[in-house]
């Protein structure tokens, strides 16, 4: 994580050197990075698309090679490549987004290893603004106690439920709908009870982060249907256009 961490703590250095303000400096650090990210969730959204779209031929080789698993899998494998969808490009947001949580975490919780390498003035600027307070939060260091961290709580469930319905694959539902409805409620209580022992400063990160996510969602919802629309086929369009 120092790799990550130390590069995130001169950019922060450099962001509070030009507004004077950390609080927010974390908000524009946070819609910097979730932009960054913006190409890997279309990503997510045009696999989750292609993959609704060739489940009917994956049970057709699922039950033409039931007794051969070999062969079975070499074919989907084989059937994946050939319309360009990916199994990974579901995970790799949620993996960026981890390895960003966690060196912020080790950033704002051990500054003194990060900054502690800089320039001595730098070093002590930032010391002290990692403690500022902002808005109603006295010092972003400690833990704010319940309004930042119900208010991610309630962000993280809106944000994690319309992902599930821009990312649900069409006749893998049945198999995946227990568990996602679990994580549904589970996932944004544990964000809930990490928040409000973490710093306030990475609460804020996670608060910002899922209403950018928000936004996203429903850009994705538009681009979804737009992709649906155009792997319809030819006449159900003309249906449409006749009716």
């Amino acid at each position: 994580m120092r790799l990550l961490a130390k590069p995130m703590g001169y950019l922060l250095m450099w962001l509070y050197q030009f507004i004077g303000d950390y609080g927010i400096c974390l908000v524009i650090f946070t819609v910097a990075v979730k932009l960054a990210t913006y190409p890997l969730y279309a990503k997510q959204i045009i696999s989750t698309v292609k993959m609704s779209k060739v489940q009917p031929k994956i049970k057709e080789i699922q039950q033409k090679y039931a007794k051969d698993q070999q062969t079975q899998n070499e074919k989907i494998q084989e059937l994946y490549q050939k319309e360009g969808v990916s199994m990974t490009s579901g995970c790799m947001p949620m993996v960026v987004q981890m390895f960003v949580i966690m060196a912020l975490f080790a950033l704002l919780r051990n500054p003194m290893l990060y900054f502690g390498s800089m320039e001595a003035a730098s070093a002590d600027m930032m010391l002290f603004a990692i403690h500022e307070p902002f808005l109603w939060i006295k010092d972003l260091a400690q833990p704010d106690k319940w309004i930042l961290p119900i208010a991610s709580c309630v962000a993280t469930f809106i944000s994690f439920t319309m992902n599930q319905s821009n990312t649900a694959a069409a006749g893998n539902q049945a198999q995946t709908n227990f568990m996602n409805t679990m994580m549904k409620y589970i996932f944004p209580v544990t964000i809930l009870l990490l928040a409000r022992s973490y710093p306030a400063g990475l609460a804020i990160y996670w608060f910002v982060g899922q209403i950018v996510q928000i936004f996203f969602n429903i850009r994705f919802k538009s681009l979804r249907k737009k992709l649906m629309e155009e792997d319809a086929p030819k006449g159900k369009k003309k249906s449409k256009a006749r009716a």
